[in-house]
């Protein structure tokens, strides 16, 4: 009896249905001015360099952290920030407190958070809402809060769309966009593993289209005002929110934070009006938020094919770094066709022993033989935080110091003339399912960076490679070559091979 009443439980707690699209109030980004700090500031240096976008990258987790709260800082008119992630840990609760200081000194703040990754941040989000210059929207929402796994049993078909952009703007002229979401590990700051991840800050007229792009999205059916999807939640107290930043803030293991958030000089730069690293062409492709509420071959509204038609088709070489690569039969054979004309493909994604999604690996794994067989160099990156791609080996202990390293960087380069960076993995959830967005950023500088890190036998990753008899080895010189998933055991690899047999690959 108690079994059956259970389970009549959780199937009322799935029935909660959404409500119907609120009649919410529209609201677009404010235009760009004359008199705040950052107008001051980049206005005349993007009045130099007509038609191009001042490009600040961002490998480093803590410059990434502290470009975010800087630029924050700065703010004097908006803050509008669009993630998918946004934790309540260390970075996650700083990053709150940036944008209720920038309230507090009369910007109006617009959050807009993928409902996917929010459970127990209600009473903080209410906090956040209660404020008069915060509004906060939750993108496709979930109808039950406490027990949302039941949702899925219902509305499957609907909860399996997520929103997966990033970007984070301040005044409408500086804007970040990458694959970052907002916690610990994208800040090296993860006591489990840390993400390698890369971000840009971008000046210029792209941030007007960074803005365009957040209108659709805040404005779009899918983006609930807080209070229509939970109402009644006792927001969490000012005081005790106010206490636990300050405990945060006085632990000596911040202080690197509070180090980074004082140096990072190209951000500081760039806020001053004196340094801006890059000049370049860019363009942003976005997916149309309607996307999630269309069948998954309404190609009209993907940014796919968007992307290959401006980052244009490599002649000599094609560089992929993607966390989480499932190619497909399509993306195979395309990948595979430029391989065999001659193109010099290359990608970096995480070895079994780095990820943190097994089932995504199987997707990729079962294609990997394929790919090597028509010469695509592939790259897997080691679980090692101390060889971290992109971050301060010296300043990896974080917040909470981290175990295990993992891709997270979505970049593609064609021909070390063009650099995509987004939140675009090449999956077929990417293409299909969840809304992405990125900038092409036509700079030889950038995409030649990324082209020297995948030149030689990098060491922070193995390389994959099939022996004279077709079987696959592991390259990590200067030792022997593996035969099997490096730093796995039986049952990891055993679980994988499973899971690459089933019917899943299009929603990985």
């Amino acid at each position: 009896m108690a079994f059956v009443v259970g389970v009549a439980s959780v199937l009322a707690t799935a029935c909660a249905s959404l409500p119907p699209p609120p009649d919410k109030p529209v609201s677009q980004a404010l235009p760009p001015g004359a008199t705040t700090r950052l107008d001051q500031a980049i206005a005349p240096e993007v009045a130099g360099h007509p038609g191009l976008a001042g490009v600040v990258p961002l490998s480093d987790g803590h410059e990434a952290f502290a470009a975010r709260v800087l630029l924050a800082d700065a703010a004097a008119r908006s803050l509008d920030i669009q993630v998918y992630i946004w934790h309540r840990d260390a970075t996650g609760i700083l990053m709150f407190d940036a944008a209720r200081r920038a309230a507090e000194r009369g910007v109006r703040v617009r959050l807009l958070i993928d409902d996917n990754n929010t459970s127990g941040l209600d009473p903080t989000l209410a906090m956040l809402d209660a404020h008069p210059n915060i509004e906060v929207r939750l993108f496709n929402p979930f109808a039950q809060r406490s027990f949302r796994a039941a949702g899925y049993l219902t509305d499957f078909s609907r909860l399996n769309r997520r929103m997966h952009n990033k970007s984070f703007t301040v005044d409408n002229q500086a804007a970040v966009v990458g694959g970052r979401n907002i916690g610990d590990e994208y800040f090296a700051a993860g006591q489990d593993a840390s993400f390698a991840d890369l971000d840009v800050v971008v000046v210029g007229e792209v941030v007007r289209e960074v803005s365009k792009v957040f209108d659709r999205y805040w404005n779009s059916a899918s983006a609930y005002p807080f209070p229509d999807v939970a109402p009644g939640v006792a927001p969490l107290g000012a005081a005790e929110f106010g206490e636990e930043v300050s405990r945060i803030r006085s632990s000596p293991a911040a202080a690197v934070y509070m180090k980074a958030v004082q140096g990072t000089p190209y951000v500081r730069g760039l806020i001053a009006g004196t340094n801006v690293p890059e000049w370049a062409r860019a363009a942003l492709v976005a997916d149309d938020p309607a996307k999630v509420l269309n069948p998954p071959d309404r190609r009209d509204l993907q940014m796919l094919p968007k992307l290959v038609a401006t980052l244009g088709e490599p002649r000599a070489e094609l560089d992929l770094v993607s966390p989480y690569f499932v190619p497909g039969e399509g993306g195979t054979d395309a990948l595979t066709a430029l391989a065999r004309q001659g193109v010099r493909v290359r990608l970096l994604t995480n070895s079994l022993a780095a990820t943190d999604v097994a089932a995504v690996h199987a997707g990729y794994a079962k294609r990997r033989d394929e790919l090597l067989r028509s010469g695509v160099r592939i790259y897997e990156l080691k679980p090692d935080p101390d060889a971290l791609v992109g971050t301060k080996a010296e300043d990896n202990s974080g917040i909470g110091g981290s175990s295990r390293a993992s891709l997270h960087a979505k970049t593609f380069g064609v021909d070390r003339q063009r650099i995509f960076v987004g939140s675009f993995n090449l999956d077929p959830r990417s293409a299909a399912l969840n809304t992405e967005m990125g900038i092409v950023i036509d700079s030889p500088t950038l995409a030649g960076q990324l082209a020297k890190a995948l030149d030689g036998a990098p060491q922070w990753a193995y390389e994959v490679r099939l022996d004279e008899q077709g079987n696959k080895q592991w390259l990590d010189a200067p030792n022997p070559p593996l035969t099997t998933e490096p730093e796995t055991g039986l049952l990891r690899r055993a679980t994988v091979r499973f899971m690459s047999w089933l019917p899943i690959e299009w929603m990985l």
